[in-house]
């Protein structure tokens, strides 16, 4: 009695149900990331002889550095910046000093890499010092040399110029020139344009100066040439010292130079430079029979020993004859006025006498007694800084 009921739900049952080799849906594929380890750049990793000066880094690509140290030996740590992808050395390094890199990077797989290395900087033989001439903000006239002095003969002379360079707030055009083995002059190619900023930088720490030598430390300095152009032409045979400021002339002065019939007493024709400015001061030269023999206004232009200066004895000479023994000579007043008006760096441009300024070394500043061409013959490297 129950048994077609049954079969009928027997049957509805299996016309509900799916066949059981019917194909299934298609399953989506899984993507399965590539992500980058962590590739580390150290430098430098090793070695022995590492230049103080750097540069000192670690670069990471694929991750990010989570974490680096530079430590000396002493368990100093060095000073650095540290980014997402880059650490770099803030400070230089002691010379003859072993160092460790320490720290991780942490990849984009998650991984962690570590940094890690040691290296020793050069122990020198010798280290050499660099001065200027040129004061840290200060101001001078438009003739001013950079005059760069070394404690000790430079072999290695194009490696140190490199490390050297001149900025100016305007565009000059300039070069160094070796003058001795010990000294090294920028000078521009013209007189400083006025109001000119400028930045020497010697970058000589850790820099090879031949035969086992390395720089013992950088000097920065800045200075500004001033906002006047003072320019003094001073004609031996004429006997004048005229003053110009900017292109105008404020003064025509008598004056007295070195004796013509003397030429150790002649005063060198060529741009001079103002060096020096005393006050008071006692003239001695020995070869010629005096000492001690007191000026005012003494204004010096060369380290041979000229100098503008008052000399009242000679004020009946001034502005007719040449009776000095190579300064120039003005009465009181006119001497006090140039010594008020005059800046070191000043240009003072002897004119018309018999003997020229030339490259002696006692002269010091005789850098623009030399053409362009024959100044920058002078320089140790090709292509000289100018900026």
């Amino acid at each position: 009695m129950f048994r077609p009921l049954i079969l009928a739900v027997l049957l509805g049952l299996t016309a509900c149900s799916a066949a059981p080799d019917a194909p299934s849906s298609p399953t989506a594929p899984v993507a399965v990331e590539n992500k980058a380890k962590a590739a580390l750049t150290v430098t430098p990793a090793s070695g022995e002889g590492i230049s103080p000066a750097g540069p000192f880094q670690v670069g990471v690509t694929g991750g990010a550095l989570t974490a680096v140290a530079l430590t000396g030996a002493d368990g100093r740590v060095v000073k650095g910046e540290l980014a997402a992808d880059k650490w770099v050395a803030t400070e230089d390094l002691g010379y003859d000093k072993a160092y460790t890199w320490s720290g991780t990077a942490k990849g984009e797989d998650g991984a962690e890499v570590p940094v890690n290395g040691s290296f020793r900087t050069i122990r020198p033989q010798r280290l050499v010092n660099a001065s200027a001439n040129v004061g840290d903000h200060e101001t001078y006239g438009v003739a001013m040399p950079i005059k760069v002095t070394f404690s000790s003969p430079v072999q290695d002379k194009a490696s140190v110029q490199k490390a050297m360079t001149v900025k100016t707030s305007v565009p000059t055009e300039g070069a160094w020139a070796w003058l001795s083995d010990t000294e090294a002059h920028w000078r521009p190619r013209e007189y400083w344009k006025t109001n000119t900023e400028v930045s020497v930088n010697l970058d000589v720490y850790g820099v090879p100066f031949g035969g086992g030598a390395y720089g013992a430390e950088d000097v920065h300095v800045q200075f500004k040439i001033a906002d006047r152009a003072l320019v003094v032409k001073a004609d031996t045979q004429t006997h004048r010292f005229v003053i110009y400021r900017d292109g105008v002339q404020l003064h025509d002065f008598p004056a007295s130079y070195g004796l013509d019939s003397v030429r150790d007493r002649v005063t060198r024709s060529g741009t001079h430079v103002v060096m020096q400015k005393e006050a008071s001061r006692k003239m001695t030269n020995r070869k010629f029979g005096y000492a001690n023999v007191p000026v005012n206004w003494a204004v010096l232009i060369s380290d041979n020993g000229e100098f503008v200066h008052e000399y009242a004895p000679s004020v009946a000479q001034q502005g007719k004859e040449n009776v000095s023994h190579g300064c120039a000579n003005l009465s009181p007043d006119n001497a006090k006025t140039f010594f008020d008006l005059a800046m070191i760096g000043d240009p003072v441009e002897v004119l018309n006498s018999s003997v020229q300024l030339s490259d002696e070394p006692e002269f010091n500043y005789y850098d623009w007694a030399l053409d362009w061409a024959t100044w920058t013959s002078k320089s140790a490297v090709k292509t000289n800084s100018s900026r």
